[in-house]
């Protein structure tokens, strides 16, 4: 909650007219979601006005994609899409009133440059693409508010310092299953090689489907060389979960990103006749899996992360034989980089002992993983006195979703997220939303951050 003296914002108000809140007391909130409040410290460098700026046009302009881009069933810009290329015409379009320069890089990054005194650049970022029946601010949020900041801060002039803001390509990796495409090409994380071979629903493969938006997949990685120049990333999202509303707040400030593993575990069995094989006989591969199901609850509990089986195939998956194959999947999440191997051996262990329990084997096939990333203190700091100018309180949180803020922190460049309250904490569906006074605040928090971290730029050092 807030610190001592700075008043809280009242709980926003359900369809019903009652707050949204988890109770009488204090909310309850599991502690890998919260680290609560911390002074800011403000960059020495005076910071600017922020009188042309005008976030109602933002609200305006995300009501417009979403009648220009999706549909009954929610938002449909899929990235290497014509939906998702429609979106960017209309994107550009909006650019074309600035005196920025446009490029889209090798990766398919779309950038807009706002030339500085200096050339080295504050970077603002996120992303228009959406998952299928998606929500209307997922990533769109982050790049018209960061289209609005740009448009004041070229309204005042010359900067101090470069500006730009960038539309990173295929956050999501909803068509090929390879989230933060283009941002991970920025960062150097990318390698051609592990995602030539995906495939998309209709077998159409990711180099065809870059290809068709002038992106090549080989030369992906030469969009590194917009890492140059590059002092702070900022990136403005929305939740996507409960914990800001059962605070009752508007905004938080991130202080990083989950570390991953996921992981296709399958057990081996044998199929049998439903009919005439005893129960004290079988060898279940599903009953194997399904004690996992359950067990990660409480490996998850006990370490403070979150754990996730979020797919199960059964083979040979008709209604009169036993499971002689299942194969799921497991997603563990944590900041802390040890708590996620222990909660990750645990898991081993207990597949183990469920396999033997049930006269199956098991194997484990290694999906993806990441570690914990950390976000820049000092931008954390000035993130948190950004909110608190706007909002009265400020929170610290980390984000369980992965971003391309992330992929930007792996680079090396410092970084920071801003998170906006996310109503019913619900994301990736069309009923996701924010409340529009919240949004409002978003945008102006941004814009506050924009000017600490443009002072801070031109105070720091440059980067060795």
């Amino acid at each position: 909650m807030g610190k001592p003296g700075f008043p809280i914002p009242q709980p926003p108000l359900g369809a019903a007219g009652t707050p949204h809140r988890q109770g009488d007391g204090e909310p309850r909130v599991p502690h890998i979601f919260t680290s609560g409040c911390q002074a800011a410290t403000e960059p020495k460098a005076q910071i600017m006005t922020t009188s042309t700026l005008n976030p109602a046009r933002t609200l305006a302009e995300l009501k417009e994609l979403r009648a220009l881009t999706g549909n009954a069933d929610g938002a449909q810009r899929v990235a290497w899409t014509d939906t998702w290329a429609r979106a960017r015409a209309w994107y550009r379009e909006k650019l074309a009133a600035l005196p920025v320069s446009v490029e889209t890089d090798e990766g398919g990054n779309l950038w807009a440059t706002l030339r500085g005194a200096s050339e080295r650049a504050l970077l603002i970022g996120g992303h228009l693409d959406s998952v299928p029946n998606g929500g209307w601010l997922d990533g769109c949020l982050n790049v018209l508010a960061g289209l609005e900041v740009l448009r004041r801060i070229a309204a005042e002039g010359t900067p101090p310092v470069t500006v730009r803001l960038v539309d990173w390509a295929d956050e999501e990796g909803a068509r090929f299953g390879r989230s933060l495409l283009g941002s991970s090409a920025f960062s150097g994380t990318l390698d051609p090689a592990t995602v030539a071979d995906l495939r998309d629903r209709d077998g159409i493969t990711l180099p065809e489907a870059l290809a068709a938006h002038g992106v090549a997949l080989e030369r992906m990685p030469d969009a590194r060389r917009q890492q140059a120049n590059a002092a702070a990333y900022l990136e403005l999202h929305i939740e996507q979960g409960p914990v800001l509303e059962d605070l009752g707040l508007p905004l938080g400030v991130v202080i990083g990103t989950f570390g991953v593993e996921r992981h296709r575990i399958t057990f081996t069995g044998q199929a049998a006749h439903a009919g005439s094989t005893p129960m004290d006989r079988r060898r279940d591969a599903f009953a194997a899996a399904a004690k996992l199901g359950l067990e990660i609850r409480g490996i998850a509990r006990r370490h403070g992360g979150v754990c996730t089986v979020g797919s199960c195939i059964t083979r040979p998956g008709i209604v009169t034989a036993v499971v002689g194959e299942c194969i799921v999947t497991l997603d563990q999440r944590h900041m802390d980089a040890e708590a996620l191997v222990a909660m990750l051996q645990e898991a081993r262990e207990a597949a183990g002992r469920f396999a033997a329990e049930e006269g199956c084997t098991v194997t484990w096939e290694p999906i993806w993983r990441i570690d914990p990333i950390p976000f820049h203190p000092e931008l954390i700091a000035m993130g948190e006195a950004a909110i608190r100018e706007v909002a009265g309180t400020a929170h610290r949180l980390p984000s369980g979703p992965l971003h391309d803020a992330a992929e930007v922190a792996r680079a090396g460049i410092p970084t920071v997220m801003l998170f906006v309250q996310s109503l019913r904490g619900i994301s990736h569906n069309k009923i996701e939303d924010t409340l529009e006074e919240h949004i409002i605040l978003s945008v102006q928090a941004l814009d506050r951050l924009a000017d600490r971290a443009i002072a801070w730029i031109q105070g720091a050092a440059p980067a060795q």
